[in-house]
């Protein structure tokens, strides 16, 4: 297993993004993050659930439609 966690990678890509800004202000850092990460994270666990929408809902902890809608929004389902 890896040593280093999630939040700590995601911290060090934040810190990187705010160094390579070179002073830039973000815009909607918010919005990108949540949508950077929700595409890798929903085909991640769509992998691992072997496409069981049912199951994968379940280990995100949201409802089965609103992960088919999430899945439909970045495209890994048509």
């Amino acid at each position: 297993m890896s040593k280093k966690n999630i939040e700590d990678c995601v911290r060090e890509t934040l810190t990187q993004y705010f160094k390579d800004l070179n002073g830039t202000e973000p815009h909607s850092l918010h919005d990108m993050v949540i949508h950077t990460v929700e595409k890798p994270l929903l085909d991640v666990v769509m992998r691992q659930a072997e496409g069981n929408q049912s199951k994968a809902a379940e280990w995100l902890g949201i409802n089965r439609n609103t992960l088919r809608r999430k899945l439909l929004e970045h495209k890994l389902i048509k």
